[in-house]
């Protein structure tokens, strides 16, 4: 759940990002129908892996690294490349762009369904983030290119409840899936709803470009960004296997660190940069994004372990651990129109500092349950807190990100903060999960010492320590050996999974703080100049 619902800025996305063409009055339901569903399934797939990843490391005999890969290989691709692929559809079109994206998503879906190794569903969802790139700006672009200004308020309210729909159902169907079918069907959903979006976009959707057309794309940046993500995403997964003095480790760091300082003077000198960095001299805007950036960490990182804990260690079916985040979303849902008012009731910042405070309580509360505990009093708390706070934040986030440069950037600013919300998920999974490990191979070693655990039971776990909470347990011990086994790994994923919702909690407060000290100060957007929206 590395991704719950839609991150920020998708609304002014649909309302800025381009004019809109001339379309047939009855063909808008269509377009309307295909974006929804288009982007329904990058909603699906972003929530419903991660309730199938104990059944797939389970089936595939899979490290807990090599199952945040899983969702990495995914979430990088996508997160590199989203602004490159709003580009795309202005220069080649929409429409085509659009399909292009559905159709590399659905053959990777295929792919991760068919998947014989862990090796192998790496590599399908990494081509399944390629799609997403292309899927999900296209998804977006097609409703502002085929609404005029005045219909899209309402266009948008369609798609925005149909996501929230989405949002709720698709990680219960995932689980359900899994608990009474296999892991591949959470993949194989998908081709159904492809093959009904390519039909409707071939018999109903017209095609448009935008004025981007002819001033070239940013590959440099697209390239260098990956290549930025994908070198420290590396080197804090493999971290924990390799070692940090390990060859590969290092060389994939350096790889990530000087590509993210030539990607800086690339996007300074690029004449179309997928960055515009004149934006960040932007008071607002600079603060809303590292608001942002620690926020989503927070968030995409903290709960990316959720589902573990619940199917693991609490010993929930995959489908209650699919429900389990439902009332985050429905608060979301119900108290969104509320919180699109707090802005203009009591600005920015007093918004954006109260909402983060509430969502760091929330983690707070998700460190204090241990193991075999109730969900609605241990979890449900904390879910309904963190909850509230996101929707108290998301909302003034999204208005602040475009009141910051006006309308006339709003689109390349609204993509480039929903962009920042994807790539700080990304690197909070890698970084969390070096903290993960190092947590949960201290708390072993004493809980295997306090259970008077024999050497080849101590040595067969201390094997087993890269599978985290997925551990199997020493063969031929008896009952009672296996439960106080089993009760120390389970132990010491609680004492991991707390250490990183108490960080997470802190960076909910650094984001308060940093709405605090930059969210109403600093230059305006007078006089400063931007990149054109898409």
């Amino acid at each position: 759940m590395s991704q719950i619902g839609k991150p920020p800025g998708d609304d002014t996305l649909i309302r800025h990002g381009c004019d809109a063409a001339p379309c047939p009055p009855s063909s808008k339901p269509w377009v309307l129908a295909a974006a929804i569903i288009g982007s329904s399934m990058a909603f699906i797939d972003g929530t419903v892996v991660n309730v199938a990843l104990p059944a797939i490391q389970r089936d595939l005999q899979a490290t807990a690294f090599q199952a945040q890969w899983v969702v990495e290989s995914y979430a990088l691709f996508l997160a590199a490349l989203l602004l490159v692929g709003g580009s795309l559809g202005d220069l080649f079109g929409r429409r085509r762009i659009f399909a292009l994206g559905v159709v590399l998503f659905a053959l990777a879906s295929v792919g991760c369904a068919l998947a014989g190794s862990v090796q192998q569903l790496i590599l399908a969802r990494a081509v399944q983030g390629i799609g997403g790139a292309l899927l999900v700006p296209g998804s977006l672009a097609l409703i502002s290119a085929n609404f005029a200004e005045k219909e899209r308020g309402r266009a948008i309210g369609t798609w925005s409840g149909a996501s929230g729909i989405t949002a709720a159902i698709g990680p219960v169907l995932g689980g359900f899936l899994v608990d009474h079918y296999s892991w591949i069907w959470a993949f194989l959903v998908n081709v159904p709803m492809a093959l009904a979006v390519l039909w409707i976009v071939w018999r109903h959707v017209p095609e448009s470009r935008g004025s981007a057309a002819g001033s070239g794309l940013d590959a440099w940046g697209a390239l260098l960004a990956t290549a930025a993500l994908g070198g420290i995403v590396y080197a804090f997964i493999e971290a924990p296997t390799q070692g940090w003095g390990s060859a590969a480790v290092l060389a994939a760091l350096a790889v990530g660190i000087v590509a993210s300082l030539v990607f800086v003077q690339v996007e300074r000198r690029v004449a179309a940069p997928m960055l515009p960095l004149k934006l960040l001299r932007m008071g607002n805007f600079g603060g809303a994004n590292l608001l942002t950036l620690l926020l989503y960490a927070a968030l995409g990182g903290g709960l990316y372990f959720f589902p573990l804990n619940l199917i693991q260690v609490q010993g929930y079916s995959a489908t209650v651990a699919g429900a389990a985040l439902l009332p985050f979303i429905l608060i979301m849902f119900a108290l969104s129109g509320w919180a699109g008012q707090l802005v203009d009731r009591f600005g920015s910042r007093l918004p954006l500092v109260v909402g983060p405070t509430i969502a760091a309580a929330g983690f707070a509360l998700f460190a204090v349950p241990g193991v075999g505990v109730n969900y609605w009093t241990a979890f449900f708390p904390a879910v309904v807190v963190l909850g509230f706070g996101m929707t108290v934040t998301v909302a003034p986030l999204t208005t602040t990100v475009m009141n910051a440069v006006g309308p006339e950037s709003a689109g390349v600013a609204s993509g480039v903060n929903n962009a920042v919300s994807r790539a700080a998920s990304v690197l909070a999974i890698a970084v969390f999960g070096v903290v993960m490990a190092s947590v949960f191979d201290a708390a072993l070693a004493d809980g295997l010492r306090d259970a008077g655990a024999s050497a080849q039971a101590s040595s067969f776990l201390q094997d087993q320590r890269s599978k985290l909470a997925g551990a199997e347990l020493p063969p031929g011990v008896d009952a009672a050996t296996a439960a106080a086994l089993k009760g120390a790994v389970a132990a010491s994923f609680v004492a991991g999974f707390r250490w990183v919702m108490l960080i997470c909690a802190a960076l909910a407060l650094l984001s308060a703080l940093s709405a605090w000290l930059m969210i109403g100060k600093g230059p305006s957007r007078e006089g400063v100049p931007v990149a054109a929206p898409r």
